[in-house]
């Protein structure tokens, strides 16, 4: 994670949430304590660092001691994380620095039993693009740290030619070559195909991904005998939790779910006084 980019976001939440001052624990003055997070359901944390630099910003003086580590299972009622310093700059960063754990660790959470449910496929289960605005550096870290890859971060990192942009240059074909003409060698290109005739105009284009999109399992497993050794597949579209394993029965390399982050429910996680 770029926690130079990290530092800028949290400063960012901060004076949205906090403004000129914290009317509510301003009243504490120069008392000092401590707070506890603590998990209220089984999962996975990822939050470490969202803990340890928001604190730091607040206020250097306070201590954060991190209990588990980004990727750890958790079970309910385990102490994640205990921050020690003035009472008034814990409470102050509590709700900001409590949202982007619990959405984190929830994102986390999710992709593991994506993984879990994939386990003996060769199938890798990876995000997308339906992140939420503003926090797209930190859901696409807590794919990771739920056992789950990346694909692309934004337009900028990869082509992905899908119906639209196809039908805009005529073909295929034509497309594929635009984009390899004008991006340049280190650009992969991927190509949605929902057809097998557009899944054999994709490879003989020499694309380096083929995406099966809004296929059903059974469609996949006949059409990716047509493409070669060394050419990239992924379902995508229509996938949930519940056929998830037939999709990863059909031999795709990769899995794109944006469920993932989209609609996905926050761990519970409690922020308590330590008295």
């Amino acid at each position: 994670m770029n926690k130079l980019k990290l530092r800028l976001l949290l400063e960012q939440f901060f004076l949205e949430d906090i403004g000129d001052r914290d009317v509510s624990s301003q009243i504490f003055g120069n008392k000092k304590g401590q707070v506890v997070f603590i998990a209220k359901e089984d999962g996975i944390f990822c939050g470490e660092e969202i803990i340890r630099t928001g604190y730091f910003l607040l206020d250097p003086a306070i201590d954060a001691d991190i209990r588990v580590r980004d990727g750890a299972r958790v079970e309910r009622g385990q102490v994640l994380a205990v921050a020690s310093g003035p009472a008034e700059n814990l409470l102050k960063g509590e709700r900001v620095i409590l949202n982007l754990v619990q959405r984190m660790s929830g994102i986390a959470t999710k992709t593991g039993k994506a993984v879990e449910t994939l386990h003996g496929t060769r199938a890798k289960v990876c995000d997308t693009r339906k992140t939420t605005p503003g926090l797209r550096m930190l859901e696409k870290y807590a794919i990771r740290c739920g056992g789950g890859s990346n694909h692309r971060y934004g337009l900028y990192d990869g082509a992905m030619l899908k119906d639209n942009h196809i039908a805009f240059s005529g073909s295929i074909k034509q497309a594929v070559e635009a984009v390899r003409a004008s991006a340049g060698h280190m650009i992969k290109i991927e190509v949605e195909t929902e057809t097998k005739e557009q899944v054999i105009e994709a490879v003989e284009a020499k694309a380096d991904v083929i995406m099966f999109d809004n296929r059903a399992p059974d469609e996949i497993r006949e059409w990716i005998g047509l493409v070669p050794d060394g050419m990239i597949t992924e379902a995508s579209g229509g996938i949930t939790m519940d056929n998830l394993r037939a999709y990863g029965e059909t031999g795709v390399d990769y899995i794109s779910l944006g469920f993932l982050t989209h609609s996905v429910s926050a761990l519970d996680i409690s922020v308590k006084v330590l008295l």
